[in-house]
């Protein structure tokens, strides 16, 4: 049985590129979709929050304003929605994609209560362009989707698998932890997510589950409430 009943599920753009020189693994994003569709044939409803870290990230726009740059890491993330609704599909779900910058001829605008009823009439809800604004990270968007729709929780699924006492790269002996609180990752500045998005999770007693898509069947056993990442909430 599944421990949530509605989740929104954030996907690492840079996790979805791995292994491959293109801007797309689709070995990858095909796996990833049939772990979905494992979920919502447990009855699971799922949201979907893409980042653009593969096609696009704000350091790489060093000669253009960070609101264009923003800009482009929107369009980023319509190209990864696209895909894996694409892979979605084909595993035997439908999808929706849903845009928060309109787009009519490629994807639906985002509307609130329309994703709730997609999600309740069992379709995957992939949301793209993060908030629709510029100086907002996808790791906000996610959180704020995730509150907007009432999901029991945010998965994060990243190219890391958790929160650690120390950067694992530079600190060998870093140990991971199983949970840790919102004012942890806030006052010691924690870049495993946005501290806007952080912060929000904690205003909304939203608990963030943060674990590494090297796995993809780390996907159902977050949804099935087994041991697997790191769990952010408030204590």
């Amino acid at each position: 049985m599944p421990e949530y009943k509605r989740v929104l599920l954030k996907l690492s753009g840079e996790a979805l590129s791995k292994g491959t020189e293109s801007i797309i693994n689709f070995e990858i994003i095909a796996e990833v979709a049939e772990k979905i569709k494992k979920c919502v044939d447990m009855g699971v409803q799922v949201a979907i929050v893409v980042g653009g870290g593969n096609i696009w990230r704000g350091k790489t726009g060093t000669q253009i304003s960070r609101t264009r740059s923003d800009h482009i890491g929107m369009l980023a993330t319509v190209i990864n929605s696209l895909a894996i609704a694409t892979s979605i599909e084909n595993s035997g779900l439908k999808a929706v994609t849903m845009t928060a910058v309109p787009m009519q001829q490629i994807a639906e605008v985002y509307v609130r209560d329309k994703a709730d009823e997609y999600l309740k009439n069992g379709k995957v809800v992939i949301i793209a362009c993060g908030t629709g604004s510029p100086f907002f990270s996808t790791d906000t968007a996610a959180v704020l989707r995730a509150v907007e729709l009432d999901a029991d929780v945010a998965l994060f699924a990243k190219n890391i698998d958790g929160v650690y006492t120390a950067d694992p790269k530079k600190v060998p002996n870093a140990k991971k932890l199983d949970c840790i609180s919102y004012n942890d990752i806030i006052k010691n500045d924690l870049k495993v997510i946005d501290s806007t998005a952080a912060a929000m999770g904690r205003e909304n007693n939203l608990p963030i589950l943060i674990f590494g898509l090297d796995n993809p069947e780390n996907i159902v056993h977050a949804v099935s409430g087994e041991s697997v990442g790191t769990v952010v909430k408030n204590f």
